[in-house]
């Protein structure tokens, strides 16, 4: 149910002189991993918000008028104080009045506190997936359009329970998102009558993870999740266990699915299998032709939910006629959420129009968004395995 009435948010738009320069130009800040265990798939994340931004500049911005301004920085996705640091910077220097982003669960906690909080700033975060984040003091101002890895557990749970495989080893990077992760899959997987023989942390950087994988080893299991990043530690794992033969088969989570992967791997990755979030909505479909279009792949991890973020955030600004976060944060779960008329990508001027005249809106956008509990998705995913050197998906659930 709507919160809040949208009559009023037209009231806002109308009103907006008061708030904001209604032909100035508000910042948003694109804070993700473009270096880091994550950088091959954030050029793609970044896009994808671009993408959100580029519309709504073509329907003539925000607010009558308003032009919209994209400003990156490097979260580095592991370094909070890195992270800190650049998100400082984008508010002291170039007056961001938003943040999309962070990418990975640690410094998006650590942007949060340290930065977000005290200056009351909003964030959307379109892949921070730690379940610690659903309970994290955010004053109102955090939100996520990817879902809580409590949910990633689950589904992890039901792929390889519909795929008869009941023991597996697990191994881990070694922060927030990845003992979260592993925490809540080991938790629904034993539920479901399975066996985790062993659940064990890794690192990040090292040149050699032969002990590592030995203990995996060790203890067997019939395949290996790796809860880690495609282009660090995770990927130094596989390729360790593959050298060694202790395992051929590997389940690879959210953090774990980039065609870079797959491409360094190579053929001996066929088979593997795993999730990430994604669906087979309508919105999923015309966000992927845009993305085409725009040069970047739109089915790439989170790239759908970095583009719905920015829209969110962009279409809260509008309805409340203020780019003030105490003002527009209010807004964003109504948006998101039913009732109203629905709205996908490529409709984003219908949804400045609509929002305009008082009318309510349902954003259904790239990944059907659904925002739940502490501003979260409920959650869609994509499962998906390696086949003949790509990445292919095998359902949605």
């Amino acid at each position: 149910m709507k919160r809040l009435l949208m009559a009023s948010a037209a009231t806002a738009v109308i009103a907006s002189g008061a708030l904001a320069d209604a032909h100035g130009e508000v910042k948003i800040g694109i804070i993700l991993g473009f270096t880091g265990p994550l950088e091959s798939i954030t050029p793609a994340m970044g896009a994808g918000a671009e993408l959100a931004i580029e519309e709504v500049n073509a329907a003539g911005g925000i607010m009558d008028g308003m032009t919209v301004a994209p400003e990156r920085a490097d979260s580095t996705c592991i370094d909070s104080a890195a992270a800190t640091a650049a998100a400082e910077r984008l508010i002291s220097s170039e007056g961001i009045a938003a943040i999309m982003g962070a990418d990975c669960s640690g410094v998006t906690g650590a942007i949060l506190q340290n930065v977000a909080r005290p200056n009351g700033i909003v964030m959307i975060s379109p892949s921070a997936t730690s379940p610690a984040l659903s309970t994290a003091e955010d004053d109102g101002l955090f939100f996520r359009t990817a879902p809580s890895d409590a949910r990633q557990g689950v589904v992890m749970t039901d792929v390889l329970m519909d795929r008869g495989i009941t023991e597996v080893a697990v191994t881990y990077t070694n922060n927030d998102y990845g003992k979260g992760l592993a925490d809540s899959f080991a938790a629904a997987f034993e539920e479901a009558g399975g066996t985790v023989t062993i659940n064990a942390a890794h690192e990040d950087g090292k040149a050699d993870y032969s002990a590592e994988v030995a203990s995996l080893a060790s203890a067997g299991g019939e395949v290996l999740v790796v809860a880690g990043y495609t282009d660090q530690g995770g990927k130094g794992i596989i390729q360790s266990s593959l050298d060694s033969g202790a395992f051929d088969t590997f389940v690879l989570p959210d953090g774990m699915v980039g065609q870079q992967l797959v491409d360094d791997i190579g053929p001996d990755l066929n088979g593997s299998f795993g999730q990430f979030p994604g669906t087979d909505s309508e919105g999923a479909e015309i966000f992927q032709t845009m993305a085409a279009e725009a040069g970047f792949e739109g089915t790439s991890a989170f790239a759908p939910e970095s583009y719905d973020a920015a829209a969110l955030i962009m279409m809260a600004m509008h309805a409340a006629g203020s780019t003030a976060s105490a003002d527009y944060a209010p807004l964003i779960m109504d948006l998101a959420n039913a009732p109203g008329e629905q709205i996908f990508p490529g409709e984003l001027d219908k949804a400045l129009e609509l929002i305009a005249a008082g009318t309510d809106i349902d954003y259904v956008g790239a990944t059907a968004v659904e925002l739940i509990g502490p501003g979260e998705s409920a959650g869609n995913y994509r499962e998906i395995e390696i086949q003949d050197g790509a990445i292919e998906t095998v359902r949605f659930r």
